[in-house]
């Protein structure tokens, strides 16, 4: 019997293409939500994707803030893993560009879900973020609950945080207005880190939290420093496919973060020093740069207590993104 049906979103980027290969390699069939036919042409050339071509169907839903955007995408599933969200990226309207789409586009696909009694579960990716006090005393949870921020916002990062705050709040205001049918489950990440399969360009690889990552590697200097918080991508992609589990029962956050106690960013030279010494003498990691790593004491022990597994060590993360690293810069070369 085939397995159930996901609707998933923001299938392209670096946390939804490993999700969505998590998904099909545990069996279950999905369509995935995009927003163009090169995005359905991207997807299914990609390696990862050929054995499961049979698994997977597509949607496009070419503006997700709409109301009704995803009322024919919902049709006859079971779930969805709804990812797509806009990342910290400058904007000259930060309101309209990131902190607007990331609640609407929450808001639309649970207003969907609510006409389509099929649906048992919606997981959402959210953000550590979402529940991170404005001065954090001590360690805090994926349970924490933060008042709605209020602009103007001084950097992009801070409208960011405000996005994922004001999603997060808005999907609890739902469930406790419109009682729905299905649960949710939120998935709370920290910097996720590790390979991006869609990411073809040594510029691309370099995006994203992995510029976080790699910085140190290519003579980055950040001496104002950001959070030591950081997660595998696979573990990510597991914690958003495992949060489908039926023992999963009711409204249920799921937090994804390495260590508590923080990492520091600039040891990733030593572990790349250690793991790809041809690499480092030929210059494709020139080394020399430099990060503050500051705390953010974000506990997420409790995802892997439930779930019985550990998060993929920070030595780990890097060797798995410099490795790929090297592989794109060695087929580009």
């Amino acid at each position: 019997m085939a397995k159930e049906l996901i609707l998933a979103t923001g299938t392209t980027g670096h946390v939804g293409y490993r999700t969505l290969i998590e998904a099909l390699s545990k069996g279950y069939r999905v369509r995935a939500a995009v927003r163009s036919e090169s995005k359905i042409a991207e997807i299914k050339a990609a390696k990862s994707t050929q054995p499961y071509l049979d698994q997977l169907t597509f949607v496009i839903v070419p503006n997700i803030e709409k109301d009704g955007a995803f009322d024919e995408a919902v049709k006859g599933v079971d779930y969805i893993v709804h990812i797509a969200s806009p990342l910290a990226r400058p904007s000259d309207d930060d309101e309209a560009n990131i902190i607007q789409p990331a609640i609407k586009g929450t808001l639309s696909i649970l207003y969907s879900a609510l006409k389509e009694p099929s649906i048992k579960r919606v997981v959402i990716t959210s953000s550590v973020v979402a529940v991170m006090p404005d001065q954090a005393t001590g360690p805090y949870t994926p349970d924490n609950v933060e008042k709605d921020p209020q602009g103007p916002y001084p950097h992009t990062f801070a409208a960011y945080a405000a996005s994922k705050k004001l999603a997060y709040n808005r999907t609890r205001d739902f469930i406790a207005k419109e009682k729905p049918q299905f649960t949710v489950v939120n998935i709370m990440p920290t910097f996720v880190v590790g390979p991006n399969e869609l990411a073809t360009t040594t510029d691309a690889v370099r995006s994203g939290s992995n510029a976080l990552a790699l910085g140190v590697l290519f003579g980055a200097k950040n001496p104002n420093g950001m959070p030591g918080a950081v997660v595998h991508v696979d573990d990510v992609a597991f914690l958003h496919i495992a949060g489908l589990d039926p023992k999963v029962k009711g409204n249920k956050n799921f937090g994804a973060n390495y260590d508590v106690n923080g990492i520091e960013w600039d040891t990733a030279i030593d572990i790349v020093k250690k793991h790809f010494p041809a690499e480092v003498e030929k210059g494709v990691f020139p080394l020399g740069g430099s990060q503050t790593s500051l705390p953010m004491p974000f506990d997420a022990s409790g995802s892997e207590k439930f779930f019985g597994f550990k998060f993929k060590d920070w030595e780990t993360q890097v060797i798995d993104t410099a490795r790929y690293y090297a592989k794109v810069a060695a087929a580009a070369a």
